[in-house]
């Protein structure tokens, strides 16, 4: 094994956290519309899903390229306490976007955490800029939308091929689809998000000189990095499957077979092409472009808009996070330290703030809040049994007491 100082083990330990992180919060991704229709229970949808991740980790190294040698420039005078700082900044995203059950993309945390600790120790040079929009915004933009057409269009096919079919029989089907389309979900994720990790320890492995320039990741590197985001798969992060299955949209089996489908066929493409793209942000994508594919059927658009602030959001809150991390790590040992200690006591806040109110695989199907909550809510809910009988047409403002959706809570951490 290369020869590995305290502080590149520290790097590399709390890029496993973030890895983790990453796992339990984009869960959803794969496993949400699978749990919101009842094909699988939750608990065997996330050990599932877990699985297909660690297996997926071993499938490619292309998005791993990207990340180690493609975003910032390692000859520039990045240096491990800078790689450190960035990966502050994404964890502490992740956990706020989580604790208020937002789908943010760990991608593009991951990204400003590292973009804005570059900017603050090395300078402009550090970052390279090409690469930031050709392997980031633009796959950013196009890929949401070439994921929503897509399961648009398969989800009116399927409507269409099942009009004469019995409907329980053609429900039961799709169900059976859905596992199949979430299994690859689930792989595909592990391709695309396991191997951000991977090039982020590489990278760190690189300008700490335990590794050669343009190395590709070592094999313990692809193993504990596939195992960091299989645990944290398999911990659920119920509060974002919650806003993905009930909050953007009603989803029924044949929508969410075809938003599954549409999502994993686009990130395994971006994979092979060695775009880092976000797999929330496709996977939203998909949710809202199967919401539109059936007649009668509607978008929270209200939920879509929160979701698409928290992208836009991303990239410069986890940039001014870590840029603030890597002005104190940049001090030595002791900045490094304190850096450390303060991230560790975010981290402990924002979980016991998400244990007051928690969601669980026994309630994550449940729309009725965990407990009280201040502040206005404004909620727009379907109507109980209205949207059923017609079709789904539409949605109403609650008259009576009703279900509240986890997204349309104030955001607070």
């Amino acid at each position: 094994m290369e020869h590995i100082t305290l502080l590149i083990g520290i790097v590399v330990a709390t890029a496993l956290v973030f890895d983790f992180t990453n796992g339990f919060h984009d869960t959803a991704n794969a496993m949400a519309t699978t749990i919101s229709t009842g094909a699988m229970g939750p608990r065997t949808a996330v050990g599932m899903s877990a699985v297909l991740n660690l297996v997926g980790a071993f499938l490619s190294v292309e998005v791993a390229r990207t990340i180690s040698g493609g975003i910032v420039d390692e000859s520039a005078g990045v240096r491990p306490e800078v790689i450190f700082a960035g990966l502050v900044g994404a964890i502490l995203w992740n956990l706020l976007t989580w604790l208020a059950g937002l789908p943010s993309s760990s991608s593009h945390a991951l990204f400003g955490g590292l973009i804005g600790a570059t900017l603050v120790a090395v300078g402009t040079h550090g970052v390279n800029g090409d690469a930031v929009v050709m392997k980031v915004i633009v796959p950013a933009v196009a890929a949401p939308v070439v994921a929503g057409l897509a399961a648009t269009l398969a989800t009116r096919l399927s409507y269409r091929l099942g009009r004469r079919a019995d409907p329980a029989a053609t429900a039961k089907g799709y169900r059976a689809g859905q596992i199949a389309s979430a299994a690859l979900v689930s792989l595909a994720h592990g391709t695309n998000d396991a191997q951000k990790t991977m090039g982020v320890i590489t990278l760190a492995l690189i300008t700490g000189g335990a590794v050669a320039p343009h190395s590709d990741p070592p094999l313990w590197v692809i193993v504990s990095a596939g195992t960091a985001i299989a645990l944290g798969t398999y911990l659920g992060g119920w509060r974002i499957i919650r806003t993905m299955g009930h909050g953007l949209t009603d989803i029924e089996p044949q929508q969410g077979f075809s938003a599954q489908t549409g999502a994993a066929v686009t990130i395994l493409t971006s994979s092979h092409l060695g775009f880092a793209l976000s797999t929330t942000q496709v996977c939203s994508g998909a949710v809202m472009g199967a919401g539109l594919g059936r007649r009668g059927g509607v978008v929270r658009w209200s939920t879509a808009g929160r979701m698409a602030a928290a992208w836009g959001l991303t990239l410069p809150a986890a940039g001014l996070v870590a840029a603030g991390a890597a002005l104190l790590a940049d001090r030595g040992d002791w900045g490094v330290a304190a850096v450390a200690v303060l991230a560790l006591a975010a981290c402990g806040t924002v979980w016991t703030v998400a244990r007051r109110r928690p969601v669980t695989h026994a309630n994550v199907n449940d729309p009725r809040p965990e407990g009280a909550v201040t502040g206005t809510i404004t909620a727009v809910v379907p109507a109980a049994g209205a949207a059923g009988q017609a079709g789904g047409a539409g949605s109403v403002q609650a008259q009576t007491p009703a279900p509240v959706s986890p997204a349309s809570r104030p955001t607070t951490a």
